[in-house]
């Protein structure tokens, strides 16, 4: 049976990519998958983490479950969950595991100077 971790309301997920030596671990299979981290508020972290680790325990995949921004189903299996609380409240760290086509890379172009908007051209008159 698998169990699962739903997000009922809010926003959809962001994911962070990891790019850590132990998540290289949970990549082994005949798709190619990347390990990203989402942090979301709970009101029952510490739960939420205990229901991971007895699913482990038992040898049992746990998902995450929510809606994209297009407001489908989508799942994820979870490998690692952490509960902290923060002044924002309790949040809960989840670290799943995605196809590749479904992690999106933000690529910051700043410069040295930190002017976004500066080119390497010169201006014309």
């Amino acid at each position: 049976m698998d169990d699962k971790i739903t997000i009922i309301e809010g926003p959809p997920p962001t994911f962070e990519v990891v790019d850590e030596g132990w998540s290289t671990g949970v990549l082994e299979g005949p798709t190619l998958y990347g390990v990203a981290l989402t942090h979301l508020r709970t009101f029952n972290g510490g739960e939420l983490v205990e229901r991971c680790y007895r699913a482990w325990k038992k040898r049992q995949a746990i998902t995450l479950e929510y809606r994209d921004e297009d407001g489908n189903n989508k799942t994820a299996p979870i490998v690692a969950a952490r509960s902290a609380n923060t002044d924002e409240g309790e949040m809960l760290m989840l670290w799943v595991r995605l196809p590749d086509e479904e992690i999106e890379l933000a690529i910051d172009f700043d410069d040295e100077d930190g002017d976004e908007d500066s080119d390497d051209f010169e201006a014309l008159p």
